[in-house]
């Protein structure tokens, strides 16, 4: 944002904050309050920051993973470079049937066309970045990413995906409380504390076969379909 974007950087850790609370990322903050910058060298500048290096291969979630008899399905606002790079680096390329990310999502051009010579847009950032305009939920972002209902939507049609019969991992309470008005049942990690919109809550990824047993339960049933909480019938787990 710095060096690409000309932003103060004495700002930068407050605009980060309200952007990410308002868009569930900074990129579709930015094109919000009217920035015009290619996706590709957005994506590849910051993350080509990140520490990949600490990721270490998983063992224990491949296994987990690898033996669990349903649909396993990658949901991201990541662009597919960086999920496919933390994937390799967790070792767990070969455990998902399908990804979902930024591209997915956002098919088309390289950048959003967001008019940048627009008054209107440039009053908007400049107010924003003044501190007198940060309630930005207000504004329209034209990127689709969680935890906006239209992500969740896309991710549904494209995956051919039952929510009712889905089951929604993710580490953002935001995410998992959009994905539970939108009919998936959901586990929030991170934190055993549950709370609304959330159906079972994980201090780890690991913790799944003891808190879901049932999921590595082979059905009877021709379609391979196993239950939890009585009921509810899952065939597809969705990973953030």
């Amino acid at each position: 944002m710095v060096q690409k974007l000309g932003i103060e950087e004495s700002k930068v850790s407050e605009i980060n904050q309200v952007l990410y609370r308002n868009y569930g990322t900074s990129m579709a903050g930015l094109k919000a309050i009217g920035y015009d910058f290619d996706n590709d060298d957005y994506h590849s500048f910051v993350h080509g920051r990140l520490p990949y290096e600490n990721l270490k291969p998983d063992p224990v979630l491949r296994s987990l993973l690898l033996n669990l008899p349903l649909r396993k399905i990658v949901f991201s606002n990541g662009d597919k470079v960086h999920v496919a790079k933390a994937l390799a680096k967790l070792g767990l390329e070969d455990c998902f049937e399908m990804i979902i990310c930024f591209e997915t999502l956002n098919p088309g051009d390289k950048d959003t066309g967001n008019p940048s010579d627009s008054d209107e847009l440039q009053n908007t950032s400049t107010e924003f970045l003044n501190g007198t305009n940060h309630d930005s939920a207000l504004l329209r972002t034209p990127i689709v990413c969680k935890p906006f209902e239209k992500a969740f939507e896309q991710a549904f049609e494209i995956a051919k995906i039952n929510p009712q019969k889905t089951l929604f991992f993710d580490d953002s309470i935001r995410n998992i409380q959009t994905g539970k008005l939108m009919g998936l049942h959901t586990v929030l990690i991170g934190t055993s504390r549950r709370t609304t919109g959330v159906d079972y809550a994980l201090e780890s990824i690991h913790n799944i076969k003891e808190a879901l047993p049932e999921l590595w339960e082979e059905s009877s049933k021709k379609s391979e379909r196993v239950r939890y909480s009585g009921k509810v019938a899952i065939e597809t787990s969705v990973t953030a």
